[in-house]
């Protein structure tokens, strides 16, 4: 007993030297609590802000229609799914939304996961094992890193969308052995988007499957159908990975591929079998805001010229910026610096939160603004203003 006690005593002195080291680099997270009053507007401490770092990038979490959904699914259904989808948790509302996700992502099948990084974790771990060799780009989500470990395969990490790297790796693998490649679609931090069409060329030459995590994708590139579209091959990818938790408003995450590799995942992968599945008002909601991605080329119009107009402004003002996605970057470097120009949006009335390591590599601290589809012209100018009077300021 007295030695369970000292050795907990030391697991509680190295989480305090951890934490005490995370102040020292400013690099400590703290959880803070905001109150949204729209899709782009929150409240903290009776003060009003303007959100810059959603992820919601139609602005769909509080359109009517999405809310409807999610009323509907809860009122038909409960509140609960009430166990996993293979025991109790399949509901129709479940096989409605995989069968459109599959028409969406034009796939044979589609799949519900409870978000996106279980998707990927789930997945990647099932597809591959210690027999298996995965290539992963540099700056994949910590979720495709993860499941790459998970698998216990061999992992080949090439530079961030180097072609030629990722090519010289599958020269030296044995031919004979299973592989995997995968890769963001829209790379989360950055903004940038994955050489798709050339990656599918060294799949095909070096028989490789192709995973790519269209997670920022979806809603935002390829008339909203995720990376896949953008390069006209839809029917080529062999596994894209989407959320329902960024442009479709809700929760959850999903695998679109072919039948085979669903109807595997259904049976292998860990993360879908032991969890309880989403509920009736998440897939609802998701559902609601699908349909309004298909149908409402209103809401992809108004992102693309929100996307357009800031990377104007940007620009205009000596900011490096450019229109592909709704992800901004704003490179600082140092951590310090980061926080402080986050800490003078904060002031000026803006969320644009500071983006350190581990999540960035050291010295590319970042303040990582997002536009979204809900926002209107003043505001960004307003946000743009700012950001360029906060590096004035700070000699940026």
């Amino acid at each position: 007993m007295l030695q369970y006690l000292f050795n907990g005593d030391k697991m509680y002195e190295y989480f305090k030297e951890q934490l005490d080291a995370k102040v020292q680099n400013h690099n400590l997270r703290t959880l803070k609590e905001y109150c949204p009053i729209d899709a782009v507007r929150v409240k903290r401490d009776d003060k009003e802000y303007l959100m810059m770092a959603s992820n919601n990038y139609l602005g769909l979490t509080f359109d009517p229609r999405v809310i409807e959904g999610a009323l509907k699914g809860t009122q038909q259904y409960g509140t609960g799914s009430g166990g996993s989808r293979l025991v109790s948790g399949t509901f129709p509302l479940f096989t409605d939304l995989e069968n459109e996700l599959a028409k969406f992502k034009n796939t044979e099948k589609a799949l519900v996961f409870n978000t996106g990084y279980m998707a990927n974790v789930g997945t990647i771990s099932a597809v591959a094992d210690k027999n298996t060799i995965i290539f992963s780009d540099a700056l994949n989500h910590a979720s495709i890193i993860d499941g790459c470990r998970l698998s216990k395969a061999s992992i080949k990490a090439y530079n961030h969308c180097d072609v030629e790297e990722l090519k010289f790796l599958l020269k030296q693998a044995d031919r004979s052995a299973r592989k995997l490649i995968v890769t963001d679609g829209v790379f989360s931090m950055d903004g940038d988007i994955a050489p798709l069409d050339k990656l599918y060329e060294l799949s095909r030459d070096y028989n490789a499957l192709l995973m790519v995590d269209d997670a920022h994708a979806t809603g935002t590139i390829g008339n909203g159908h995720g990376t896949a579209a953008y390069f006209n091959l839809e029917k080529e990818i062999d596994i894209q990975l989407g959320t329902l938790s960024k442009s479709l408003g809700s929760v959850g995450g999903y695998i679109a591929a072919n039948s085979t590799i669903i109807d595997y995942l259904v049976n292998t992968s860990r993360s879908f079998i032991f969890s309880t599945a989403l509920s009736p008002a998440d897939i609802g909601a998701a559902l609601a805001a699908l349909h309004i991605l298909e149908t409402d080329a209103s809401v992809l119009g108004r992102l693309q010229e929100n996307v357009n107009y800031m990377a104007d402004q940007l620009t205009s003002m000596g900011i490096d910026a450019t229109n592909e996605t709704p992800i901004f970057p704003i490179l600082i470097g140092r951590n310090e610096d980061t926080l402080a120009v986050s800490d003078y949006l904060y002031e000026a009335g803006i969320i644009g939160t500071a983006i350190r390591p581990p999540t960035v590599p050291i010295g590319e601290s970042r303040i990582r603004l997002t536009v979204t589809a809900a926002h209107n012209k003043k505001q960004i100018d307003f946000v743009c203003q700012s950001l360029h009077n906060a590096m004035k300021q700070l000699n940026l």
